[in-house]
């Protein structure tokens, strides 16, 4: 059997625009009738919240590479060279994503399932988390990657030559 529908609730929405043009002031009111239905409430409210708190997780889990295109504008317009102000960001973007790993089980607390023992745990929403440690290693990678487009990483040969040893002369040898 169908269920009947829910009553309607009907709300008033006031708007007053006030302009100012060529030295009048102009007020105009608009006045908006919205029609609203009322949630229903039953068991299927405990299912939908436990479904919206993993979609949540999932925003959370996703979000460092949200956040990495603009990071990338922001590293592109800082420049190649060693300045403080490329420097900072760059410490930033190497910061960030150790702050986020290790406060990681805090931030997925609020989104733990109602029926979990322990909301902190590590294995709490194992999927989501290791999708954010991905995508913090993700970010920790462009931040090297920019690092070594500074010269800031020792990469080359010619950044070890004081660990190498020299060999024995060629006009010592001739014995």
């Amino acid at each position: 059997m169908a269920q009947p529908p829910s009553p309607a609730r009907l709300f008033q929405v006031k708007y007053i625009l006030c302009t100012f043009t060529r030295g009048n002031l102009r007020r105009v009111e608009l006045n908006y009738l919205v029609q609203s239905k009322a949630p229903v409430k039953g068991k299927s409210s405990t299912v939908s919240y436990d479904e919206l708190k993993v979609r949540r997780a999932w925003d959370a889990a996703l979000a460092p590479v949200k956040a990495l295109p603009m990071q990338a504008f922001m590293l592109y317009m800082s420049g190649g060279g060693v300045q403080i102000f490329s420097m900072g960001i760059v410490f930033m973007l190497l910061l960030t994503p150790f702050k986020n790993l290790a406060g990681m089980n805090e931030s997925f607390a609020q989104f733990a399932p109602t029926n979990s023992k322990d909301p902190k745990a590590l294995l709490t929403l194992p999927l989501q988390k290791l999708v954010f440690v991905a995508c913090n290693l993700l970010t920790l990678g462009v931040g090297l990657w920019k690092c070594r487009s500074m010269g800031l990483l020792p990469t080359g040969s010619g950044d070890w030559l004081a660990f190498e040893t020299r060999g024995v002369a060629p006009e010592i040898s001739l014995y």
